[in-house]
């Protein structure tokens, strides 16, 4: 049987995201490589290792074998480069760091700014991503950090706090609900919006809505925080940003912000890893910054 490491990567991101599709992006390849890849490995271990069904797929007894060594392979191939990167004089470190909407908005760019000009051969590859996602990038080793919501299913993961995210709608101060200091999210579905032009957080809200059994009505999306803010104090819509982005874009936007009371909208972020042992140093001790500041 012959695998290479990108077969091996390929694998157990298909296994972790249940998705040839989705497996296929998140180690960066197109979706015939990948399966041609895929068809190859069991080609040539003469073994079934996945079955395909209307829900996605799901490994077989020889698949469960193989994924469970290939994570021993990836433990132990993060371990030898950290050694190695420790011996290395010059050479430069890139620290894979996934996270969602609102930690890269609002407060990853002051506490990664202090810690990476401390730390200048120390490069950062930074995705953004859905809580759930995040969890599984970093169980399956994809990421050596994340920074998600606590409401995920975070087991086999080691967590710090980080902060504490409120959402909240940001509307025009003359709009019929400006006065209110609180509501729910389904008592604004019948509303006009304004969102994010994708990204994890409009992902998060537009299924919130469908659990509901509404999808949001959308005026026009945004890139920015800044930019929903100051087309809701212009009267266009309403829109949905952390309580850190409202109270910011309140000095020039003209909005009134209400918190959603709905236990989703209340985020306790945390910073997460697999094993700190397993980290490579440079990723340990921004772990640790990250955790403290």
């Amino acid at each position: 049987m012959r695998f290479d490491l990108t077969d091996l990567r390929l694998f157990l991101a298909v296994v972790d995201a249940g998705s040839i599709t989705h497996g296929a992006a998140d180690v960066g390849l197109s979706l015939p490589a990948a399966s041609e890849r895929l068809r190859d490995m069991e080609a040539n271990g003469g073994v079934k290792l996945l079955e395909r069904g209307r829900r996605g797929i799901r490994q077989t007894p020889a698949g469960e074998a193989l994924a469970h060594h290939a994570r021993l392979i990836q433990r132990q191939l993060a371990q030898m480069r950290g050694e190695l990167g420790e011996h290395a004089s010059g050479l430069r470190a890139t620290i894979r760091l996934a996270a969602n909407t609102a930690a890269i908005a609002e407060y990853l760019p002051s506490r990664l700014a202090d810690w990476m000009s401390r730390h200048p051969r120390t490069d950062i590859d930074l995705k953004e991503r859905q809580s759930i996602e995040i969890a599984r990038s970093v169980s399956a080793g994809h990421a050596d950090i994340g920074i998600l919501s606590d409401a995920v299913d975070t087991s086999g993961l080691i967590l710090r706090p980080f902060a504490i995210d409120r959402l909240v709608v940001v509307m025009s101060r003359d709009h019929a609900l400006a006065a209110t200091k609180q509501i729910a999210f389904a008592d604004i579905l019948h509303e006009h919006f304004i969102g994010l032009a994708g990204g994890a957080l409009q992902d998060h809200i537009d299924a919130r809505a469908a659990r509901l059994g509404a999808r949001l009505k959308m005026r026009v999306r945004m890139r920015t925080f800044e930019s929903i803010c100051d087309m809701a104090g212009h009267g266009v819509g309403l829109g949905i940003v952390p309580e850190t982005a409202a109270r910011r874009c309140g000095r020039s936007a003209k909005i009134a912000a209400l918190r959603l009371t709905d236990s989703w909208a209340t985020r306790r972020l945390s910073i997460c890893t697999r094993s700190l042992d397993d980290l490579p140093s440079p990723a340990r001790d921004l772990f640790e910054h990250l955790a403290t500041a």
